[in-house]
């Protein structure tokens, strides 16, 4: 216990020297909550259900404190920092607890499960200065990855490996062991600890197994562990034998009884691998070899922090930090420093700051384009904005109203996508700030002016956010209020433009045809020598034939329509809404070239129209012709 006690003391120092590695506060830290950083004296203790792991630590603490049980007692995460007291007797105890909703989750333990930690803090005179941690069994559905992670990955805890006597054969199958060769690969901070051993004294081939492996004969993977033996019950015997008043003794009675029946069961095991004293010695060492292997890089370290500290002193001397104006003048050239970095950051592209180009270039573009503008233009929707802008009476002008409409109801959905990219750019400046921070050579002498450095930046930036916010929607609705004529002029380009390419595609189409048709002709009416006139003369006579017959079918139709006067469409899916076609005189029985306009009169009853005006410009129709 007194090994545990100095290297408890050195641990702490170990801990304030990296924390003045890291430039933290060394008070804060020391007094930070359950959430401070793991120290060398972490135990987790690791294993299946059922294997005694709250049985162990009960050992180790002196008391049975936490609850025990075979089918899983343990359904949260519970830590417990443990604080030696000599002052208090062997069976006193004084446990704080957060609040009431961890009392009452620990106290019925066997109803729920929770990722949520159990914090507790724990003074005794039987226990030693150790922060112990009681994981749920491997095989609950909350113990995952990214737990185990949390709490096995600190590479200063001290990993125990709890595994029943009777699992002792099928050593080399166990999760916990496999769990902590993945986090510490070498050994060096895992305890192995064969707990029931009364209930497997029956068991040869278990006890053989456990005498293996407490004289390093185990498997090979479990060869570089260092291997305890345990009962796990002293804990609850001597509770139950101190209802005496003399019974302060009683726990350490009970260790030496635990010692005797270990040793009675495991004849020929080393005796200094039986028993709780044993496992306090071993963990004693594990620590030690620890600290071994992390002290020299701290001395190294600490060498290097002091020698810039000296370098730093005699640079600023001795007048500037010892006089009001000296400390100015210091936090002047710092914030100067920091602004550097920050415009560095933000102008050279330096560490995240090409998020922020990323951001308008990237994320804001994607955003727009996943708006729902399809089904804002759908024809449907189009025509019912239409018609509630300019009322039921149909139009041949362009439905200006109707447009204007749509086009405030799409400036709208840019909201919240310009909304979303003020926010991200917020999020990266703030890290920019953080990192430029933490890149000033300066401010990580001054761990406190660095905090309120950044804390200031922070402020500000969420006021920029807040503000950019409010531009952002002013100039939307801006937008929104004031649709310049200019936008309907392109449209109407843009329209005719199409049209016009449509056509030079069809004229290119036609002739092709009209081309290959007139190759044919050339052909056939070419003059041919010897055998091929022969072979030939009974083609051209089939063409003659049929071209007169053509022409005589060709006398009984109306003639064909002029040059240009192709049928126009429009609409998606090429419906056909206006363009010129050959009307027949109902007097002169002639045709006339005229420009229809497809029409759909509402009312009691929706019909069809067919109006037809001379020249496209005519605002009024020259006659209706209703499609039933």
């Amino acid at each position: 216990m007194e090994a545990i006690e100095e290297l408890s003391e050195l641990s702490e120092a170990m801990r304030q020297a990296a924390a003045v590695l890291a430039d933290e506060d060394v008070d804060e830290t020391s007094s930070s909550s359950s959430k401070r950083p793991s120290t060398f004296l972490n135990v987790v203790a690791l294993g299946n259900v059922g294997a005694g792991k709250s049985a162990v630590l009960n050992s180790l603490i002196g008391h049975p404190l936490l609850p025990t049980g075979e089918n899983g007692a343990t359904r949260a995460p519970i830590s417990i920092d443990l604080a030696r007291d000599s002052s208090l007797s062997a069976k006193s105890i004084i446990l704080q607890i957060d609040n009431k909703s961890q009392q009452d989750r620990l106290s019925k333990g066997a109803s729920g499960r929770s990722r949520d930690e159990i914090y507790l803090k724990l003074r005794t005179s039987t226990a030693p200065p150790l922060k112990l941690i009681d994981l749920p069994g491997l095989e609950q559905r909350i113990v995952d990855e990214s737990l185990l992670r949390e709490y096995v990955e600190h590479n200063d805890a001290i990993l125990l490996v709890i595994v029943p006597a009777a699992q002792a054969p099928e050593i080399s199958s166990s999760r916990a062991l496999r769990i902590a060769k993945e986090y510490d690969s070498e050994g060096t901070r895992t305890v192995g600890i064969i707990s029931k051993i009364d209930q497997a004294a029956s068991d040869s081939k278990a006890l053989a197994a456990v005498q293996a492996l407490l004289l390093n004969q185990g498997p090979p993977k479990t060869s570089d562990t260092p291997w305890v033996a345990l009962i796990g019950q002293s804990v609850s015997i001597a509770s139950t034998q101190s209802g005496s008043a003399s019974s302060d003794n009683s726990l350490e009675t009970a260790w030496r009884a635990e010692s005797e029946s270990l040793k009675s069961i495991l004849t020929g095991a080393p005796q200094n691998k039986l028993g709780r004293v044993a496992l306090v010695d071993v963990l004693a060492g594990q620590i030690r070899n620890r600290i071994k292997l992390r002290l020299p890089n701290l001395l190294s370290g600490l060498q290097g922090k002091s020698q810039i500290i000296q370098d730093e002193l005699v640079r600023l001397g001795e007048q500037m930090v010892t006089t009001a104006e000296g400390t100015r003048a210091v936090a002047l050239e710092l914030c100067r420093e920091f602004e550097d970095k920050f415009l560095q950051h933000i102008t050279g592209g330096e560490g995240n700051g090409w998020k922020i180009v990323s951001s308008f270039e990237g994320s804001f573009p994607n955003r727009i384009k996943q708006l729902p503008l399809d089904r804002h233009f759908d024809m449907n929707n189009v025509k019912r904005i239409v018609l509630e802008a300019d009322g039921y009476q149909p139009y041949l002008i362009s439905p200006e109203k109707g447009l204007r409409s749509l086009i405030k109801g799409v400036l709208e959905l840019a909201k919240e996508p310009s909304l979303l990219c003020v926010d991200e750019v917020h999020r990266v400046l703030l890290d920019i700030v953080s990192a430029a921070a933490n890149a000033t050579p300066g401010l990580g002498r001054y761990a406190p002016f660095k905090r309120e450095v950044v804390a200031i930046a922070s402020v500000a930036l969420d006021g920029f956010r807040t503000e950019a916010r409010k531009m952002v929607v002013a100039l939307v609705d801006m937008e929104r209020a004031f649709v310049p004529p200019q936008h309907f002029i392109r449209l109407v380009q843009r329209r005719m433009e199409r049209q016009r390419r449509e056509e030079e595609v069809k004229n290119r189409s036609s002739k092709k045809a009209s081309d290959a048709e007139q190759s044919i002709l050339n052909r056939a009416s070419s003059p041919q020598t010897g055998g091929q006139q022969q072979s030939e003369g009974k083609f051209e006579g089939n063409l003659k034939s049929l071209k007169d017959k053509f022409s005589k079918k060709e006398k009984d139709v109306p003639p064909a329509p002029p040059e240009g006067s192709a049928l126009k469409t429009a609409g998606p899916g090429g419906e056909i809404t206006a363009g010129f076609l050959l009307k027949k005189s109902g007097k002169t029985n002639g045709w006339s070239r005229r420009w229809f306009v497809l029409n759909e009169k509402t009312g009691k009853q929706s019909l069809l129209q067919l109006g037809y005006t001379k020249k496209q410009e005519e605002r009024h129709f020259r006659g209706v012709i209703t499609l039933e």
